[in-house]
């Protein structure tokens, strides 16, 4: 009887999966846009006084931009792009991310996945409800700083996005 019904079940479920259209369209940050989100948490961070590094992923993850301030720390040219992936990768700002692994949590395992970077600085960007990208800070002093120059970078695209301009 159980195999009849696992029978069914992978029936019912090949029929559902046939009447899905052979492709889907997703959002995908064009260079032009990931530059302008970069261009503008740099400038947030400068007007701040600090120095950082800034990358802009595509949904995947991939890195589209990645600018450094003459003075940002080597380390920052690492960081950055993993704050990013780590946003795009959950779909989460990387503080949010931050805060559901913290040790005695049930998914703080995850913290220990390469590239994973469960520190404030990392946001992800949305195009009608959905990741079209991400952008990552480093070198500011604190995950909070990192995190609002990396919300004036979303801040600067996301109507553009949303009006597919």
């Amino acid at each position: 009887m159980k195999t009849l019904l696992a029978a069914l079940s992978l029936l019912a479920g090949a029929a559902h999966a046939a009447d899905a259209p052979p492709v889907f369209n997703v959002p995908q940050l064009t260079p032009e846009t990931a530059l302008v989100a970069a261009r503008a948490a740099l400038a947030h961070c400068r007007a701040a006084g600090h120095q950082v590094t800034v990358a802009v992923v595509d949904r995947a993850g991939n890195v589209q931009v990645l600018l450094r301030d003459r003075f940002a720390g080597a380390h920052t040219l690492d960081i950055a792009p993993q704050k990013a992936w780590t946003a795009a990768s959950f779909r989460m700002s990387t503080a949010a991310l931050a805060a559901e692994t913290q040790a005695g949590k049930p998914m703080s395992g995850i913290r220990q996945a390469p590239r994973v970077m469960a520190i404030a600085g990392g946001q992800v960007i949305e195009a009608s409800g959905t990741v079209a990208g991400a952008i990552g800070v480093s070198g500011a002093p604190g995950g909070e700083a990192d995190d609002a120059c990396a919300l004036a970078g979303v801040r600067a695209v996301a109507d553009s996005i949303e009006l597919g301009h």
